[in-house]
């Protein structure tokens, strides 16, 4: 039995590194010698019983169980269940301690196991440096707060980024003021070298959504003009800066997340919220389905953890957002009903696991729901329409139902006076997508989630629209113009 034991002291306070350590499948965001990592089953990241499945940067593959989790002791175990490194019966614990001089968290991480005779030496030093050491370094630099003591012990560890060249020439929208579709033009960009804790990009497929048309009208102050819209893409890496360790030079990548500037051809950008690409999901697919589909993952199982044997009523359920809710909502074992406004839409939902849909007619909407429900209502209505569905959804909720606002397709509400929910005893939620995907840890959970349910089948990302980046104008008046079904991409020509 060889016994490995490391410790280390951070200076940073314990809730900080907790926060990184504790989400069991993020070790591939901080972790210089993990490439990638799938929670299996569907499970949470800090669920006990967790596996994560994952692969070291020279290819081999392990699994590992969330054997314990305390958030009041700051520790939890883990074993592998399944390794191509020889490594029998491992178990490790990883746990924190304040240090209340300073606000420091020591950090003690140690484990058992069986070898192969000869190489207990070998790999107890795999662990201890390979592992272990490598780990500590890699959360200091990303939890540490600056002072001169961190940067004198960052240089001293020797981290060197990946090589770093000039500006790279390229492409991009620009809007020079807020308007119609028009204000996008095409102008020549450049991504200069990144700085510490960016990446540079080489995009190869960029996603366009709802929430780029408020960018461009003004209506969402998300860009200044003159400006880049866009906040979904997907590429290669060309290069990062230093103190970037999840990701190297070549990964295929995505990240669906502010400040704006997606549509370009190459971009530098803060590293944290941009993530690995499994190898079984594209470039396009990665494109056409990360904002969107994250969006999916929190609204069902985080805003409203949707149930077997509930009623979900999920407007525009042909469209990007909508599509997805209705194929994870019907996996889920939920009823589904998809309010729409076409035949052939209604078609497409149906495709995606629609139990019933829902057009208009002589009967209303809230009718019609209540007909499908045997009077009762639906328990929980994914609404992304706004100001034309509003009364409606409330109409249609069950007693204490759950009115998810998630989208104003049609306009703001406006005022709304709360009593009207009274009679249902309903709850009404309006979702920001910044606030769930702010942090490395959020966004890690919910593309792990995401992720395994594209791989798995679960859910499917159609990109039916393609555009060339010049041709960005065209794919808004498309879009606003409810011209689509699933979601639009621009491809950069240069990038073919």
């Amino acid at each position: 039995m060889v016994k490995v034991e490391r410790s280390t002291v951070i200076d940073a306070p314990i809730e900080s590194v907790w926060a990184l350590l504790r989400d069991f499948n993020g070790h591939d965001h901080w972790h210089p010698a993990v490439a990638s990592s799938v929670l299996e089953a569907g499970r949470r990241t800090d669920q006990v019983g967790a596996v994560r499945n994952f692969r070291l940067t020279g290819g081999e593959r392990l699994r590992e169980q969330l054997l314990s989790m305390s958030d009041r002791h700051h520790r939890f175990r883990y074993a592998i269940v399944d390794s191509d490194v020889p490594l029998s019966n491992y178990v490790a614990e990883v746990s924190l301690k304040p240090v209340t001089d300073g606000n420091r968290t020591f950090w003690s991480w140690r484990s058992r196991f069986n070898t192969p005779p000869g190489q207990e030496q070998s790999l107890s030093r795999l662990v201890a440096e390979g592992v272990y050491e490598a780990g500590f370094n890699a959360v200091r630099e990303r939890v540490e707060r600056p002072s001169p003591r961190s940067r004198p012990l960052a240089a001293a560890r020797g981290h060197v980024s990946s090589p770093v060249r000039g500006a790279i020439d390229g492409s991009a929208i620009v809007i020079d003021r807020y308007g119609d579709a028009d204000e996008l033009r095409e102008a020549a960009t450049s991504a200069p070298p990144p700085g510490p804790g960016e990446v540079r990009i080489r995009q190869n497929a960029i996603g366009v959504n709802f929430i780029d048309v408020y960018c461009r009208t003004g209506y969402f102050k998300l860009l200044e003009p003159p400006g880049v819209p866009g906040m979904e893409a997907a590429g290669e890496v060309i290069d990062t800066g230093a103190n970037v360790h999840h990701l190297a030079r070549g990964q295929r990548v995505a990240y669906a997340c502010p400040p704006v500037g997606a549509y370009a051809s190459v971009r530098t950008m803060n590293a944290d919220l941009v993530v690995p690409l499994p190898d079984g999901i594209s470039d396009i697919t990665a494109a056409a389905g990360l904002l969107k589909g994250m969006t999916a993952a929190f609204l069902l199982h985080t805003v409203h953890p949707l149930k077997a044997q509930e009623t979900a009523l999920i407007f525009a359920p042909a469209g990007g957002v909508g599509r997805l809710l209705v194929q994870w909502a019907s996996h889920i074992g939920a009823t589904v009903i998809g309010a729409t406004s076409s035949e052939q839409k209604a078609r497409l939902a149906k495709d995606a696991g629609a139990d019933h849909v829902i057009l208009p007619g002589e009967a209303s909407l809230e009718a019609q729901v209540r007909e499908l429900t045997d009077g009762r209502g639906a328990d929980v209505i994914y609404d992304a329409v706004g100001r034309d569905s509003f009364a409606h959804s409330v109409a249609a909720l069950a007693p204490c139902g759950h009115l998810v606002s998630y989208g104003q397709a049609s306009g703001d509400i406006g005022a709304y006076d709360i009593g009207s929910l009274a009679a249902a005893s309903a709850t009404l939620s309006r979702p920001n997508y910044g606030h769930y995907t702010d942090t490395p840890e959020k966004v890690s959970a919910l593309t792990r989630r995401l992720f395994d349910v594209i791989e798995r089948g679960v859910v499917r990302i159609e990109a039916h629209h393609r555009f060339a980046l010049r041709e960005a104008a065209e794919a808004h008046r498309a879009l606003e113009g409810r011209r689509t079904t699933g979601s639009i991409v621009l491809i950069p020509e240069e990038n073919r």
